[in-house]
């Protein structure tokens, strides 16, 4: 099971096709927040390392991962 940290803020979701679907916002007791419609402000705060959950985005389920590289969490479906 993938469990997420503070590293994992800023980097884009993609699908199984390789597609973006968003950008982790946030990490909060190891559950990853998925900004699916991230705006210019938000891919700069994310990169600054302030996450910034909002109450639109959605918790990664861990069990849909296949991978974590260092720029992306690639999902197994």
């Amino acid at each position: 099971m993938t469990e997420f940290t503070d590293d994992d803020v800023g980097k884009r979701v993609v699908n199984a096709n390789g597609d973006t679907i968003g950008l982790v916002s946030g990490v909060e007791t190891g559950s990853a927040y998925v900004d699916p419609d991230p705006g210019l402000t938000d891919k700069i705060r994310t990169r600054l390392g302030w996450d910034d959950v909002g109450e639109n985005d959605y918790v990664l389920d861990p069990s849909h991962v296949d991978a974590v590289t260092d720029d992306a969490i690639r999902l197994s479906r």
